[in-house]
């Protein structure tokens, strides 16, 4: 008799995805939350300029200001997430989200419309920390391989929204506009709705507590991560590899256009790329971080790739049209990657670092290195872009001994040789 060579049948993919139900229905609200986001987002300088009326001058200050506000919402939403039911916090920042964009409809006063996208900042930044947490404590062990899912299906939402926006702004009328705003904001309501549907995931500390002393005597204090100094400064390093996200996004376009010389429309191409090789090996990636010594050691990986992106960009403006693409090519690969082994590290080893008894506290300080780099890192790349080839090798080398630092950190807090929490365990494979 031969023997069968057949492999095992695959499991459906409703049991390759981690979290159960409510992980895969979060994930689904993720999506729509990106192809609404996706709509407005590629369309709003553009709303504020020709239906609202508003200057250059008065845009870029409304979103710089937007962008400040926005900071204070990963800590209170990461606060809130400790002392309410987590599930209950997520439906009232999506509330919130519609709510201030809708505001926008009701007025073109300057003041009222600063306040309004401030307003909706605010619900929008502590979205990202409270279903970060819903990941970690839904999906367990497996966060590292339902972050990458979540992330590959959050950049074919995003496409899918940009590719409205364009449709939209190609009409150019008020209405157009309109429909991109009033869209983003039912996509809101759906998700709230969807959201009412998923059941409360189990807090970190529940265990713990139960098999807890029955001792009445009162709780020890919960931790706190602003006298966390080594937390403080895990989360600073991070702020600085998030850099990856404006040296895409608004130093890549500008450089092109300002120093090299490739086309012009080789910036957008780039983008498209990123988005790709996102959804092609975000999820594959992620294998090589399923603990928190492994997201560690990647960041050896992660230093050589921002050598080799930043070092790329300092090429590609030494002069003629095909160096140029090539050496554009290469840094936007090389920092693709970058982005995607960061998301890997930051992801995991923030919510290992994280204690129980105030995992959304943690969490929601640890938001803060995004939510600043938005802030900053555009103003930073822009001077950066004004200085010419030499900067970028010196970014690459402040990125690679950041690298160096946040290991030697993490090391040590694995190792519990410099603890101001208790040590946390790692995730299981």
């Amino acid at each position: 008799m031969s023997r069968s060579t057949a492999r095992p049948a695959r499991p459906p993919l409703k049991d390759r995805v981690p979290g159960g139900t409510d992980g895969r229905r979060m994930l689904l609200i993720g999506f729509i939350d990106k192809c609404g986001t996706g709509l407005w987002a590629t369309a709003m300088a553009l709303y504020f300029t020709y239906v609202t009326g508003l200057g250059l001058g008065q845009v870029g200050l409304l979103i710089a200001v937007s962008g400040a506000a926005g900071i204070a919402g990963a800590p209170l939403g990461g606060r809130l997430a400790d002392r309410f039911p987590l599930v209950r916090v997520i439906i009232c920042t999506q509330l919130l989200r519609a709510a201030a964009l809708l505001a926008l409809l009701t007025t073109d006063d300057y003041l009222l419309l600063v306040l309004f996208s401030a307003a909706g900042a605010l619900p929008d930044r502590a979205t990202n920390v409270l279903t970060k947490l819903y990941a970690a404590r839904v999906a367990g062990p497996d966060r590292v391989r339902y972050q990458a899912v979540n992330r590959t299906i959050s950049n074919i939402g995003w496409t899918l929204g940009g590719l409205g926006a364009a449709a939209a702004l190609a009409v150019g009328t008020t209405t157009a506009f309109h429909l991109l705003l009033v869209g983003d904001a039912l996509s809101y309501l759906v998700m709230a709705v969807l959201t009412l549907r998923c059941a409360e995931p189990p807090a970190p500390t529940a265990s713990r507590v139960a098999a807890a002393s029955t001792d009445p005597a009162p709780a020890t204090k919960a931790s706190n991560p602003w006298r966390d100094r080594g937390f403080l400064a895990f989360t600073t390093g991070d702020a600085v590899f998030f850099l990856h996200d404006s040296i895409l996004q608004v130093a890549l376009p500008l450089w092109i256009v300002h120093a090299t010389d490739a086309p012009v429309g080789l910036a957008p191409l780039l983008m498209v790329a990123n988005s790709a090789l996102v959804v092609l090996f975000q999820v594959p990636l992620s294998r090589f971080g399923t603990t928190t010594d492994a997201a560690r050691r990647l960041l050896g990986p992660l230093a050589g790739l921002f050598a080799v992106g930043t070092l790329a960009l300092a090429v590609s403006a030494l002069g003629g049209r095909t160096l140029a693409i090539t050496a554009l090519v290469t840094a936007a690969v090389a920092l693709t990657f970058a982005e995607m082994i960061h998301t890997i590290v930051s992801w995991e080893i923030s919510v290992a670092l994280a204690p129980d008894d105030a995992q959304g506290a943690y969490l929601g300080v640890h938001g803060l290195a995004q939510s600043t780099q938005r802030f900053a890192g555009p103003l930073l790349m822009t001077g950066l872009v004004s200085t010419g080839p030499l900067a970028w090798p010196l970014l690459g080398a402040v990125l690679a001994a950041t690298t160096a630092a946040q290991n030697h950190l993490v090391r040590r807090r694995l190792t519990g040789t410099s603890l101001s929490v208790p040590k946390v365990t790692v995730s299981e494979h």
